[in-house]
């Protein structure tokens, strides 16, 4: 994905929705996912989009045709390794430890998967 990210959350909504929408305008995506926003607000997140990379575009008559150029998955996974690198910070073994914590706290069956994820990867080194 080469570390591009949408900016914000206005870029991440867009985003979102032209993945689930799979392709379309401007204006399709203004109606999907524009709320009180202006047209032209979401025709500018999608050229900020396009200009990272995040989104491709093919021009049909004066209109743009949007489709991501990113998978879900592979943007969920760059989210996840972003917030995990601000949280783990220089000193990780504090910070892991109350991710631990609040996995546990959370779903103590998501603990045990997060063991059987860590053995899976040892493994495999």
């Amino acid at each position: 994905m080469g570390g591009k990210l949408p900016g914000g959350e206005l870029e991440e909504r867009v985003l979102h929705a032209l993945l689930e929408l799979g392709r379309g305008t401007a204006r399709d995506l203004h109606d999907r996912a524009g709320d009180a926003l202006a047209y032209t607000t979401i025709a500018t997140v999608l050229d900020r989009l396009h200009e990272k990379g995040l989104v491709q575009r093919l021009r049909i008559g004066r209109a743009f045709l949007y489709s991501a150029a990113v998978e879900r998955h592979a943007l969920d996974r760059a989210r996840a390794r972003e917030l995990l690198d601000r949280f783990l910070g220089d000193d990780s073994k504090p910070a892991l430890a109350a991710l631990v914590d609040a996995v546990e706290s959370i779903d103590s069956e998501l603990l045990d998967e997060l063991g059987r994820q860590v053995a899976a990867r040892r493994r495999k080194r």
